[in-house]
């Protein structure tokens, strides 16, 4: 069954804040094995004009994911998450996220589109400091498979 093309431009109340810290920037750019020395090294990060260390860049992916649940857990849009699949991610910074920020995110559901049975629901979040500073757009495509055929 198509989701509901009326969902789009539903948003969704902002996440509590996320409080970024060093530690939590360290493990994930040693997982995603990127050793910039700005991600693990304060002073480091001072010489390239930054506060505190900074994140990755796709860093912002575990908390605009999270807040993406949101929209996937409305029994309103009634998606079957037991048939989603990641289809895309796209990150546009207008900062780097540092250690110590306190983010937020407001998710909005951007498009709707069925293909070959297929729901594709593109999702954008908006990255916001406690001050309000937006720091990074992230959208999230997810498809919902279509069912199977009986036979």
């Amino acid at each position: 069954m198509a989701l509901d093309q009326s969902f789009v431009g539903r948003t969704y109340p902002p996440t509590p804040a996320y409080e970024v810290g060093r530690e939590k920037i360290r493990e994930f750019a040693e997982a995603v094995g990127d050793g910039n020395p700005a991600y693990v090294d304060q002073e480091a990060a001072k010489a390239l004009g930054h506060s505190d260390v900074i994140a990755p860049p796709t860093f912002v992916f575990a908390i605009t994911f999270k807040a993406a649940g949101l929209v996937i857990e409305d029994p309103q849009l009634g998606l079957d998450y037991s048939r989603v699949v990641h289809g895309d991610q796209k990150f546009v910074h207008n900062r780097p996220v540092r250690a110590g920020d306190r983010l937020s995110v407001t998710s909005t559901i951007e498009a709707i589109k069925s293909m070959a049975g297929n729901d594709i629901l593109d999702i954008r979040g908006e990255v916001h400091d406690e001050s309000g500073e937006h720091v990074v757009t992230a959208w999230t495509k997810l498809v919902a498979r279509a069912a199977a055929e009986e036979a």
